[in-house]
């Protein structure tokens, strides 16, 4: 691209040097011109005032010296040099001087200008001063190459000037491709440098906010897909115990325990349509996904863990206010969060579960406790990635997730024993 930026610029320079030296040359030489002529007039003016009528009678004329390539002649009325140098017979210039004014022409290789010489308003006369055209053309040619020389000078200043421009223009767009090629080959982290042109400037931010966006959404779906398989994790494994046990379960049995995988494969399938459908939203957009009441959403948490617990030995314990039954919330939002707190009491708590709904101040409290204690400083209970119990770490920071895009929060209240309280606001509130 500088190569082409340089050679436009080159051809612009040289456009516009044509256009201006052409005309500029052609007014060289017709300036030069006039002044050799008027040069001529003014020595032939001066030897007609000399000239007298007395030359007619074969008086010598004095003339004045000239240049060592200029010519002198004084001419009678019937066309013969009588002084001075000249062609013997009278040219066309001179012919036309006969009518009383100053002549000027090119006969030949001759510049020419005749001037009459006058006595009580008759002619008697003709002054003849020549100098040849090619001192013009030494003249004109010197002037010529001088301009040539400015030109010249013109341009390789033109070239550099572009040259400069170039860089400054092509720097930061090759600075953006090269970020560009190494977004492509998977370097995320590289941005384009905004340079001086504002124009430039503008593609490079657009550039660099594209790429922000792009490695968000990169990242949302690596971390939805390590969501979803944590909260489908569980569901599977309690629904493939419960196909395990039909497989070996006497046939009065058998009518009790598929409706309990019928069941688990309709929570499953909740899950994923939940998940699905966080997955589609901005997560400033999770808060108005499938609303429902307390009761509802608490209750079926309820009937999804109370299996699992029971299998260990361990009861789980609802508790709900009666004034927050009805309210509305997210449901989607409130049952992922509530999963997620549940699993992590099953797998890392001990002793009853307990899930409190109750009312503080307008807003929903949900405790969810258990008999353990929590090993980890409770600032770093809800980073990604980090575990106490041999997990993955993903859950916790999920649901603090989830809870503050529905604008609620989700806390650790006590390490021991283990509560984690999630204040959500209520969707009649929050509108």
């Amino acid at each position: 691209m500088r190569a082409r930026v340089v050679r436009v610029a080159m051809i612009a320079v040289s456009v516009a040097l044509v256009l201006f030296a052409v005309p500029l040359a052609i007014l060289v030489w017709s300036s030069l011109v006039t002044e050799e002529q008027g040069e001529l007039e003014r020595v032939a003016l001066a030897v007609a005032v000399r000239v007298g009528p007395q030359f007619l009678t074969g008086d010598p004329v004095e003339l004045p010296a000239t240049e060592a390539d200029n010519t002198i002649g004084v001419y009678d009325l019937d066309g013969h040099l009588k002084s001075g140098h000249g062609p013997a017979i009278a040219d066309d210039v001179v012919r036309q001087a006969y009518a009383g004014a100053a002549a000027d022409g090119q006969p030949g290789a001759d510049l020419v200008v005749a001037v009459p010489v006058s006595a009580a308003e008759h002619v008697d006369g003709v002054v003849r001063a020549a100098a040849p055209m090619s001192v013009v053309w030494t003249r004109a040619v010197f002037a010529w190459l001088l301009l040539a020389a400015l030109a010249g000078a013109a341009l390789v200043v033109a070239v550099l000037v572009a040259r400069r421009q170039a860089r400054l223009l092509t720097g930061p767009l090759e600075d953006l491709s090269s970020a560009s090629e190494r977004i492509a080959g998977g370097d995320l982290s590289a941005r384009a440098e905004p340079g001086d042109i504002p124009e430039i400037t503008r593609v490079a931010l657009a550039h660099n906010l594209m790429v922000d966006r792009l490695t968000q959404l990169l990242d949302r779906q690596s971390h939805f897909s390590a969501d979803a398989s944590h909260q489908l994790r569980t569901p599977l494994s309690g629904l493939l115990l419960k196909l395990e046990a039909a497989r070996t379960a006497p046939p009065a049995d058998l009518p009790r325990i598929l409706d309990d995988a019928a069941r688990g494969v309709r929570d499953l399938s909740r899950t994923v349509e939940d998940l699905l459908t966080l997955s589609r939203h901005h997560p400033e957009r999770w808060f108005t996904a499938a609303p429902g009441t307390v009761a509802e959403v608490l209750t079926g948490a309820e009937q999804r863990w109370h299996g699992p617990l029971a299998r260990e030995g361990r009861r789980l314990v609802l508790d709900i206010e009666p004034q927050v039954r009805a309210w509305t919330l997210p449901a989607s939002l409130l049952t992922q969060i509530v999963d997620v707190l549940a699993d992590n009491a099953a797998r890392h708590g001990r002793g009853t579960v307990t899930l409190t709904a109750r009312d503080t101040s307008g807003v929903l409290a949900v405790d969810v406790t258990d008999e353990g204690t929590i090993r980890l400083d409770p600032a770093d209970v809800f980073v990604r990635g980090a575990s106490g119990g041999g997990g993955h770490g993903i859950g916790l920071a999920l649901a603090r997730t989830i809870a503050e895009a529905g604008g609620g929060r989700l806390t650790v209240t006590r390490r021991a024993p283990t509560t984690f309280t999630l204040y959500l606001p209520r969707l009649d509130e929050a509108a």
